[in-house]
């Protein structure tokens, strides 16, 4: 039986018009001076409520272990909406000056835009810099905007290849270590069955090319300062990635199927996809999505351009801000510091399926060694884990990241099927447009 859901790691597009996701350089947030606090968890001794949005699947449970460690503070869990849902709502409240939360899940990749835009507390008033030692340095180097940590490392979704290992057993293929070995196998696969693909790319989803561009080398996206960012969809990981894909598409050995719609679901449960390349958080929406068939899941590393190579990339993940509208501010960054970095609290959300950002659990044998039910009890944390360290360095968002991923559906997702190159540089051409009417100085080839 398949069951579609809709994933709390998924990088959703935009569904809000394009004006109301801008924060320009024109917003105008909290410019009070901070309180600095050298211990913000001296706050947790006083009476307080703090409101949470987040989306997190189980979280309750580790609020929970918080309460109960501070008996003093109240935290009320409001699920505001994912994605661009969250941070329109968010926006409204900061501007409002009302009406938002004190703590926020926010994903990595809209986080440049509402740290530059004063959406957000610069937590190293709160000693939040002292924690980067703490998490993978991939994590990290999302919640480091500009001169400040605008957020505190939740969950990371390193890249892997996810493989459906009864099909690849019966046709003698071993998972394939390059792409030109994945090009390979998508070859076999087709041959075996012209209804099978080694796999499907969302024309819908940015996050998923981003990806692929990362792991490729490149780096499209550049903010050179508050002002000034640099737009290049043409560099050259970007167009060895759209001509491998365009190549693969154009010969019917890759799908071009909208993602977790229950047809997509279907077709993963079916074995009619023969691959998945998404982050480590997919497990568990395998097992819970397509229980019958999950057990013949497997991970492994993502494919390298070269042979030897060791590249990975993100895909997904979130951190934890706090707005500058909170009234609580002290006790909302001891709050998100805890959640995040607190042995105990980081094991719980590990154990409610978050893959986790902090070294100590990516370098404990006891997470390393914990079968993955999902994966028929492979030991893949440790293909996660090694993915996390590879991670290719530099990669940055846009300070409108929101607007750039709404209109890739209308830009590179009409030419996925014949030329992805074509649609990249369509959707510079918009990215760069917008910038500069947002009063951006844009610069692209």
């Amino acid at each position: 039986m398949t069951r579609a859901i809709t994933s709390p790691r998924r990088r959703l597009l935009a569904l809000v018009p394009a004006a109301a996701l801008a924060f320009t350089l024109t917003a105008c947030g909290s410019d009070a001076a901070p309180v600095v606090s050298a211990d913000p968890s001296a706050a947790l001794d006083t009476e307080t409520t703090l409101t949470f949005w987040t989306w997190a699947p189980n979280i309750d449970k580790t609020v929970a272990l918080f309460e109960k460690k501070y008996p003093k503070i109240k935290v009320n869990i409001v699920n505001a909406g994912q994605s661009a849902a969250e941070y329109t709502k968010l926006q409204t409240a900061v501007k409002a000056g009302s009406g938002g939360p004190d703590v926020a899940q926010v994903e990595y990749f809209a986080l440049p835009e509402l740290a530059m835009s004063k959406r957000l507390v610069n937590l190293k008033d709160y000693g939040a810099a002292a924690l980067e030692p703490k998490f993978a340095a991939s994590a990290w180097s999302q919640v480091a905007v500009a001169d400040g940590v605008y957020a505190i490392p939740q969950d990371t979704g390193p890249m892997a290849m996810f493989y459906n290992k009864r099909i690849l057993d019966e046709l003698k293929i071993e998972p394939p270590k390059t792409w030109a070995e994945f090009e390979a196998a998508a070859v076999k696969i087709k041959e075996s069955d012209p209804k099978r693909f080694i796999t499907s790319v969302d024309p819908g989803d940015a996050g998923g090319v981003d990806s692929l561009i990362w792991q490729a080398g490149g780096r499209p996206f550049q903010q050179k300062d508050a002002s000034s960012v640099s737009v290049n969809l043409q560099d050259a990981g970007a167009k060895k990635t759209a001509d491998l894909w365009t190549s693969l598409i154009s010969r019917k050995l890759v799908d071009t199927a909208p993602g977790w719609t229950n047809e997509w679901w279907q077709s993963m449960g079916s074995g009619q996809y023969a691959m998945w390349i998404i982050g480590a958080w997919a497990p568990g929406n395998l097992a819970s999505t397509i229980p019958d068939t999950a057990k013949d899941w497997r991970a492994a590393p993502v494919p390298q351009w070269n042979a030897g190579d060791n590249v990975s990339s993100e895909n997904g993940g979130s951190s934890v801000a706090v707005p500058t509208t909170s009234k609580n501010k002290a006790a909302a960054a001891a709050f998100a510091i805890w959640l995040n970095s607190d042995p105990e609290a980081v094991r719980s959300l590990s154990a409610n399926g978050l893959f986790p950002a902090t070294t100590e659990l990516l370098n404990d044998p006891a997470f390393l060694d914990q079968p993955v039910e999902g994966l028929g009890g492979q030991k893949a944390n440790r293909v996660f884990a090694d993915s996390s360290a590879a991670v290719g360095k530099g990669w940055q968002y846009l300070p409108y990241q929101l607007y750039s991923n709404s209109v890739f559906k209308d830009t590179v997702g009409p030419n996925i099927s014949t030329d992805i190159n074509a649609g990249l540089s369509a959707w510079q051409r918009r990215i760069a447009d917008y910038g500069n009417q947002q009063g951006f100085k844009v610069t692209s080839p």
